[in-house]
């Protein structure tokens, strides 16, 4: 018995919800379809192809930045801290251990998310995932180069 008419849709056109997200889990070089990370961040031209290499460059280049921010101010709160009387000392390094935190916190989520470009499995974003250590490095790296981009 054939039920292919007759399973309550047969004659209806379904809406087409326009071009998918091409979900890669093997390493390729083609864009076609590909998201990053989010459905609004699909690729669809050259351009926004470009537009978005330049993106994920920027976006990897500001976790160095985040990086130095961070090693400057526990420079500066360590040299701050030694200048304090004793009885100040403990409310000072309360509120400096709150910043760490954040500054952590911020370094961990950004870590992640670099991960995530880089699990696109686009030949193209993981080069310029590196490309944007590089310049972050070369801009705000004032540290061993030995330390790793590692998710955590």
């Amino acid at each position: 018995m054939d039920h292919h008419d007759h399973m309550g849709h047969g004659g209806m056109d379904m809406p087409s919800s326009g071009p998918k997200c091409n979900m890669n889990m093997l390493f390729t070089w083609d864009t076609t379809n590909l998201c990053i990370i989010f459905p609004q961040w699909h690729i669809h031209s050259t351009f926004s192809l470009l537009m978005s290499l330049v993106g994920v460059i920027v976006l990897t280049a500001g976790y160095e930045f985040v990086r130095e921010m961070s090693r400057r101010y526990e420079a500066s709160s360590a040299d701050y801290a030694n200048k304090l009387p004793r009885k100040n000392a403990g409310e000072a390094e309360k509120r400096q251990k709150l910043v760490k935190g954040l500054f952590y916190a911020v370094q961990v989520f950004y870590s992640f998310f670099i991960m995530l470009l880089f699990m696109t499995y686009n030949g193209w974003v993981m080069l310029s995932v590196a490309v944007g250590a590089f310049v972050g490095y070369l801009a705000f790296g004032n540290s061993s180069s030995t330390k790793s981009v590692a998710c955590h």
